[in-house]
């Protein structure tokens, strides 16, 4: 049986983490654990990485991890709901800062330049370094990464057209397309982001993006 990372949020600790207490079990904090799951998907890919691999990373034995998601594919996909979220989220924090929509479309572009240079843009994007290889034969992932997809799309043909409206973007810049462009290039930042982009490379990146609103 597999679950999400919103299905439970605790199971039972890895035995050598703390001594358990007599009649006592022990449990741990579903987000730890899963943020550790993300971290050596990123690193290795889904077929790279072993069940071993992810109890070290995680602290669980493989025992614990079958108890908790089912199989290896269930840790990926509360791994993959729990990364979406969580970049879901930084980006919406960032938008809240800015006035118009041409600046918030700069806080989207920031967020994925930010996470494109350095140690983080080597370590890869969940989404292109693990989900692309399984969405050919796995619906179920597919269809997670086409409405995150579509979230983010979404998300940008709304701030064209708050833009449009406040004077931040030209009226003749075509919305729909425009978020499509943008999304591309998001997606692109995480591809380039794997082979050392300093950080202004990506800030250089951006500024050029906003150049296909003017």
């Amino acid at each position: 049986m597999n679950v999400s990372y919103n299905a439970a949020m605790k199971y039972e600790k890895h035995p050598a983490a703390e001594a358990r207490g007599p009649g006592r079990p022990r449990e741990f904090e579903m987000s730890a654990v899963v943020d550790g799951a993300i971290r050596i998907f990123r690193e290795r890919g889904y077929h790279a990485t072993s069940v071993g691999d992810l109890s070290a990373a995680t602290g669980l034995t493989a025992g614990s991890l079958y108890k908790a998601f089912g199989d290896k594919r269930g840790v990926f996909i509360a791994a993959f709901d729990r990364y979406v979220e969580m970049r879901h989220a930084k980006i919406q924090a960032g938008l809240g800062a800015e006035s118009t929509g041409r600046d918030r479309i700069r806080a989207v572009l920031q967020v994925y330049a930010d996470v494109s240079f350095g140690t983080e843009g080597r370590q890869g994007c969940l989404v292109l370094s693990c989900a692309m290889t399984l969405a050919s034969f796995d619906e179920e992932v597919a269809q997670k990464i086409a409405a995150s997809m579509r979230r983010t799309e979404d998300l940008l043909r709304r701030l064209v057209r708050e833009g449009q409206k406040d004077g931040s973007i030209a009226q003749d810049v075509k919305a729909d397309a425009s978020a499509r462009a943008l999304l591309a290039m998001l997606q692109g930042f995480r591809a380039i982001g794997k082979f050392g982009q300093s950080r202004d490379e990506m800030r250089a990146v951006v500024d050029e993006t906003l150049r296909l609103l003017r």
